[in-house]
């Protein structure tokens, strides 16, 4: 007689393909929520021998994936290219060379930027207060697929540096280039399980926010009103890192070659699929007409298609969904009355490409105007004053970042009515790109900061220590005496009457 065998259950695999060619990637197995628990818990019991290193052993071992990493810049950069479609320079300068320096900046000033910060005491100088910083533990990461490098490894970076263990989850749309980041961290010498990562789609990235001491999430809002709510359940930290409808207002005493050549990049770099891509532009009627002229012809120069093949300019959309999304959206406003200058549907296959795509007479209330968009869009609205430029642009749920553009002085006084996390004159998107400066949104954009000095004492946990310079009399301990409370009423009146 035949005994039945148990046989394991068939793992799930993640199949995806090229974005610019439909190639097929290689397979991905996804991990479930005991694997997920498995490398937190393998990661906090990695952490406290890690921050027991100190700041200038972890300095050591950060420079060294920073040589390991540029080293290994071809390799991940053809990966880069494969996994998102984007072009190869931009897989260089927006992530590569991004973390790279970040990497640096924060091995060599992390000690500095999280040492103690003491508290002038002005009623009691003879006490003594401070400030420290302590590592949380294990930072869960989950991250996007339209940066899939930059973006998550910059908060691994900053979370190692502050002393903690890390446990990624990627986007389950390009899982490989997370796998290849961990395998620098294996080259150059990390502990083996102070870094993991974790393949899976939501049930993951629900089992790390279940198990992790903080997260840091970039993502869509609907998904991080959700990971608030998880958060706030385990009363643990979270940074939020959301979308964005970011608004560029084009000011008459502007000069209109820069502005139309660097909105265009602001608005068709990386396929439009930024959080902090110019989505609305905002032109005084003044100069309307040869902003508009000017962003169209340079637009016809851009050269699309598979970055693998030569170069290119724009390269393909990461995900169907998303490459529907942005189809449908222009689709709406054009049976609205807005009029398309330049593109306007997507391009045939095998990829998944939209082109860049200019429209002009849209109104506020387009799906077009409000929702984010994420795809090479640029809607232009002509206004008759700063005035309307500037309540336009504030009109919206979102508040990542804005960008004007004008003569320098007049530019610095628009952008301090724009209401955004970060506010740009007469540039776009690059302020990501330097590790000095925060980043983050209000509004429906996010909650706290990624990067700066704030981003990273946020991965830390803030500690209040008092004690004595030297001893006096404690007033207010028992026994309480009338001669005590004498003198308190004196010195109220004294102090503050």
């Amino acid at each position: 007689m035949l005994t039945a065998v148990q046989l394991p259950e068939p793992t799930e695999l993640i199949l995806n393909t090229e974005p610019a060619t439909g190639k097929a990637l290689p397979p991905v197995p996804v991990a479930d929520a005991r694997e997920v628990k498995e490398a937190v818990d393998a990661a906090r019991r990695a952490q406290p021998a890690w921050e027991a290193l100190g700041f200038a052993r972890r300095r050591d071992l950060l420079l060294r994936f920073q040589k390991e990493l540029a080293k290994a810049k071809d390799e991940v950069a053809d990966l880069l290219v494969r996994e998102t479609g984007k072009p190869r320079l931009e897989a260089f300068t927006t992530e590569i060379f991004t973390i790279a320096d970040l990497t640096g900046y924060y091995a060599r000033r992390a000690e500095e930027m999280l040492n103690d910060e003491h508290i002038p005491l002005r009623l009691f100088p003879h006490k003594k207060s401070l400030l420290r910083y302590s590592p949380r533990g294990v930072i869960g990461v989950i991250s996007p697929w339209n940066f899939p490098f930059a973006m998550p490894m910059g908060d691994v970076i900053m979370a190692l540096a502050a002393g903690n263990a890390v446990v990624l989850k990627p986007s389950e749309f390009t899982p490989l280039i997370a796998l290849k980041a961990r395998e620098l961290f294996d080259r150059a010498g990390f502990p083996a399980d102070l870094f993991r990562v974790v393949i899976g789609k939501g049930a993951a990235g629900a089992a790390l926010i279940e198990w992790a001491d903080m997260i840091v999430f970039t993502g869509s809002v609907p998904t991080g009103r959700k990971i608030a709510v998880a958060c706030a359940q385990r009363l643990i930290p979270c940074v939020l890192e959301l979308g964005g409808k970011d608004p560029a207002v084009v000011l008459k005493d502007a000069d209109l070659d820069r502005a139309a050549r660097t909105i265009a990049w602001g608005a068709f770099a990386n396929s439009g699929q930024i959080c902090a891509s110019v989505e609305r532009v905002y032109v005084e009627r003044e100069v309307a007409e040869p902003f508009q002229q000017k962003v169209l012809e340079f637009a016809k120069t851009l050269r699309q298609g598979d970055p693998g093949s030569g170069d290119v300019d724009l390269g393909a959309m990461v995900t169907q969904p998303q490459l529907e999304k942005v189809t449908a959206q222009v689709a709406q406003a054009r049976a609205a009355g807005a009029k398309v200058l330049l593109g306007g549907t997507p391009l045939p296959g095998p990829g998944r490409f939209y082109p860049p795509t200019i429209l002009t007479e849209v109104h506020p209330a387009m799906d077009l105007m409000r929702e984010e968009t994420f795809g090479p869009v640029m809607p232009i609205t002509v206004v008759s004053s700063e005035d309307e430029a500037v309540r336009l642009a504030n009109d919206s749920p979102f508040g990542l970042s804005a960008y004007v553009f004008g003569r320098r002085a007049h530019a610095e006084r628009v952008a301090d009515r724009l209401m955004a996390g970060t506010v740009v004159v007469n540039e776009v998107l690059y302020t990501h790109g330097m590790p000095e400066t925060p980043w983050g949104g209000i509004k429906s954009s996010g909650l706290g900061q990624v990067h700066g000095l704030h981003g990273l004492k946020d991965l830390s946990i803030e500690r209040h220590i008092n004690s004595e310079r030297f001893r006096l009399p404690a007033f207010w301990l028992f026994p309480y005496t009338g001669a005590w409370l004498r003198r308190v009423r004196a010195a109220l009146g004294w102090l503050f009457g």
